[in-house]
């Protein structure tokens, strides 16, 4: 089996996007990550609301390009942030397309379906530029 990308064949992979109709970003994304402290006891609560509902509402807002919800399994080095268990991380194409999302009547409806599976509310949110 051959293993070598051809130039040709790099190029298809490249253009891969526009070919199925997704527009790629003219900037750089910028991701949202807010380290949660999920209820044990409501944890599937929280899993179906972000699925079933958070993930659909945000994935037609301008802007959206992913949203995951991440379980903590172990921290390799370092320490993990006191008492969460799951982080949550939201990219969209631009800070300003994120912040409209969030001031969206749908944005807090389903925002709060993830808050209520929480032990507290108090919770880091970082916002990281892609370079």
């Amino acid at each position: 089996m051959n293993h070598s990308i051809s130039r040709r064949g790099c190029l298809a992979w490249l253009a891969a996007p526009a070919a199925i109709g997704y527009a790629l970003p003219s900037g750089l994304p910028i991701q949202l990550h807010v380290d949660l402290t999920v209820d044990p006891e409501k944890e599937e609560e929280m899993l179906h609301a972000f699925h079933n509902s958070f993930v659909p509402a945000a994935s037609q807002q301008p802007g959206f390009i992913d949203a995951r919800m991440l379980k903590l399994r172990s921290a390799l080095a370092g320490s993990a942030p006191t008492g969460a268990n799951y982080r949550f991380v939201l990219t969209y194409a631009t800070e300003d397309e994120r912040k409209h999302w969030v001031e969206t009547k749908i944005h807090r409806e389903v925002w709060p379906l993830i808050e209520r599976a929480l032990k507290t509310k108090n919770y880091t949110v970082l916002l990281y530029d892609s370079v």
